[in-house]
């Protein structure tokens, strides 16, 4: 007889059953049949753990046998469930008989102080298992089991093994759209700073109110249940994950916490050193870590039909867990509700009218559930911009098949910036690639463009100006009013193939592939852009905005700014209204041509010209020196520039540069000086470089040198080491 076959067939029978990460959890009456088989009486319940097939991979596991771990632990929490029967992954424990906490206690709510004492002397109990009764530990656990910086790191990793890396195939798109990147728990790992050496203990690691079972009798008044993600560590990180796992409400962190202390000291006095500075680190770890799967049961909560209550809820819950774990992860400029929900509507999309990953091919409607062409325009609401007509080589079903494809794009082809979200799909039919821009409505980007991109590039393009740009082939609103440009994609054919950017600086060939595009520009009919623009004093025009954007800073980047020396936005108008400029030819100009803005391509004009979302209308000489502070440049290679930029541009466009290249160095310095401070307090615009100074006491000091104004040492000496950490913090892309 099957014996546990006999258990799971009468358990899966239409009735409760609850879901653990792994297991489906059965409670089942001992028949008369199987009574004897477990050794108990007849209608004795017991618990049936089923795997789940469906299961993401989702914590973190040291051992995968339970039975053995609660086999190990009964000499000191005997009233833990016993396992009877094991067999094909399925087991058969014993059941306690009680009433789960969070039944009585929801999350959020505080917990009775005497079952807060319980519980802490639940988590001290464990200290008295023994190592040597536990099973194996993994070959990259510590060896030195006082190791508590050593256990975090671990768990860091394992974290990036166990749950990001399985998941990252279907849900690493969406991850790149919200911002957090592919490596943010092995950066997190490399962050952890010393700590106070603990001795390990074993850990439950996932007690929340689901797990805590309140027993009738009363002893003992707490019983732990599903020990499946046990391990052996710092016993700081199974009263962190505790902590943010039953959802105290935040004034009862401290009695928690002190109630731990207490009935800790009894058993293992030394498992307290260090708390007050260590248990923070935990605490961020498990709100970090947590991001991925409570993104990914998000993502997956709007499986089935698909309702705006649904779609509310799970953004609801993505953006609280950006939230928690921004800091940990140093995550910057959290998407806004609306591109989150956004996010999980194309996510779900892609996967719930299939077609896209290839598995299915049809072409028919039978990859998209039955919709067709007709039901994939009702999903995605597609309003075209009729500002660029119809491209004749991308009709309307182009349109939407790559919006279709764009939501199951795997996280390589996803690159979010400061004005946009890129996401790089294969061209309908098997043609050339194509990219996705959406327009972020992120408020914490500073400086914003003039002139719309699309209108910019189809000056080009009309032009025939030999300029390398992308050409748009879509334009219009789709999903809740949602901006929407398709581009024709400016990087290899193979799209698994990253773009290659000339991050160090430019190669020779390339340094004369980009002037000769900024030669060709001022051949672009900026007039067809904005009929009234250029007609205007520029660099006038451009110290007026640098003002602008001083005083539209936040009080405390001014402040910051004034306490470190620099001019308040009227003094700044004053300095800067003291430079005089020579009037040149204006010609339509990128404003912004950084390296991550220059795409290597293989024939003369060596690079691709990317993001016009900052164009302006003015001075030529401005573009050169603007890229050159954006990008490293060894002095050979901007002689070079210089020389070809003369011989290349009409004379209208050159004249008396050589009196005015220092100024415009000058006012980007200036600028990056404010960018720079302002990030280091907010964290905005993180991946948007706009410094070409090393450190920001560079930046800083050539400012003030420009501008004529001392060098002030900074009044709080830790202010400098503030500084300095911030930058590292907040870092250029």
């Amino acid at each position: 007889m099957d014996i546990v076959g006999e258990f799971v067939r009468r358990a899966e029978r239409p009735g409760l059953a609850t879901s653990g990460y792994h297991n489906r959890n059965y409670v089942v009456p001992l028949t008369d049949a199987m009574a004897p088989l477990v050794g108990l009486e007849a209608g004795t319940p017991v618990t049936v753990r089923v795997p789940r097939t469906d299961a993401l991979s989702v914590v973190i596991r040291t051992w995968d046998d339970e039975a053995r771990i609660l086999h190990a632990i009964r000499a000191v929490l005997p009233h833990v469930p016993r396992c009877l029967i094991k067999a094909g992954g399925v087991s058969i424990h014993s059941y306690v008989q009680g009433v789960p906490l969070s039944s009585v206690s929801q999350n959020g709510k505080p917990v009775d102080t005497l079952l807060v004492k319980a519980l802490a002397g639940l988590l001290a109990g464990m200290a008295q298992v023994r190592r040597r009764d536990l099973p194996p530990l993994p070959s990259d656990w510590p060896s030195d089991d006082k190791d508590s910086r050593g256990f975090l790191c671990t768990l860091a990793h394992l974290a990036d093994r166990q749950i990001r890396q399985p998941n990252w195939e279907v849900f690493g798109g969406l991850f790149a759209a919200l911002g957090i990147p592919e490596d943010a728990l092995i950066r997190l790992a490399e962050r952890v700073p010393a700590m106070v050496r603990r001795p390990y203990s074993l850990l439950h690691a996932d007690l929340h109110r689901d797990n805590l079972i309140i027993s009738y009798n009363g002893y003992p008044p707490l019983i732990c249940v599903d020990w499946e993600l046990a391990t052996y560590g710092d016993p700081l990180h199974d009263l962190a994950t505790h902590l943010v796992r039953m959802r105290y409400p935040a004034h009862q962190w401290a009695e928690v916490v002190d109630a731990w202390v207490e009935a800790m000291q009894w058993v293992r006095p030394a498992a307290v050193s260090g708390l007050a500075r260590d248990l923070p680190h935990y605490v961020a770890f498990e709100r970090a870590q947590s991001v991925y799967p409570d993104v990914m049961r998000a993502a997956r909560s709007l499986e089935g039909p698909l309702t705006q209550r649904s779609l509310d809820a799970a953004t609801a819950e993505v953006r609280r867990a950006l939230e928690a774990a921004a800091e940990p992860l140093r995550l910057r400029n959290i998407p806004s509700e609306s591109e989150i929900e956004r996010a999980l509507f194309r996510w779900q999309a892609a996967r719930g009218h299939g077609g896209i990953d290839g598995r299915d091919g049809s072409g028919d409607g039978s990859g998209d559930g039955g919709r067709g062409r007709d039901g994939i325009a009702e999903l995605f609401d597609w309003r075209p911009d009729h500002r660029i007509p119809e491209h004749p080589g991308f009709p309307l079903s182009a349109v939407w098949e790559v919006l279709l494809a764009e939501g199951s794009a795997p996280a390589g082809r996803v690159f979010k910036g400061t004005a946009h979200l890129n996401t790089v799909v294969p061209g309908p039919d098997g043609g050339p690639p194509v990219v996705v821009r959406r327009r972020l409505t992120d408020a914490g980007r500073r400086e914003r463009g003039f002139f719309a991109e699309h209108a910019v590039l189809r000056a080009i393009e009309d032009s025939g100006a030999a300029v390398a740009v992308p050409r748009v082939l879509a334009l219009g609103e789709c999903s809740r009013g949602d901006p929407v440009a398709i581009h024709t994609y400016a990087g290899p054919r193979d799209i698994d193939t990253p773009p290659s950017h000339p991050v160090g600086g430019l190669l020779p060939h390339e340094a004369d592939g980009l002037v000769d595009q900024l030669a060709a520009l001022t051949q672009v009919d900026h007039r067809q852009i904005d009929p009234a623009a250029g007609e205007g004093r520029f660099f006038e025009w451009l110290t007026d905005r640098l003002v602008a954007f001083v005083g539209d800073l936040s009080k405390p980047s001014r402040e910051l700014a004034r306490s470190v020396g620099l001019p308040a936005p009227r003094r700044l108008h004053q300095l800067l209204s003291a430079h005089r400029m020579s009037e040149r030819k204006p010609s339509l100009l990128h404003g912004d041509l950084g390296p991550r803005h220059l795409v290597r391509r293989d024939d003369h004009l060596a690079v691709t010209l990317v993001s016009w979302e900052r164009a302006l209308i003015g001075d030529p000489l401005y573009d050169l020196v603007r890229h050159m502070h954006l990008t490293p440049t060894r002095p050979e290679i901007r002689d070079r520039m210089i020389r070809r930029w003369k011989r290349r541009l009409p004379g209208e466009c050159t004249r008396d540069w050589e009196w005015d290249w220092r100024t415009y160095r000058g006012i980007e310095t200036v600028r990056s000086a404010y960018v720079d401070l302002d990030r280091l307090l907010t964290g905005a615009d993180r991946h948007a470089p706009d410094t070409a100074a090393d450190s920001f006491a560079m930046t800083l000091s050539a400012a003030a040198a420009f501008l004529g104004l001392p060098t002030r040492p900074l009044a709080n000496p830790y202010l400098a080491v503030v500084l300095a950490q911030g930058r590292e913090r907040g870092g250029r892309a």
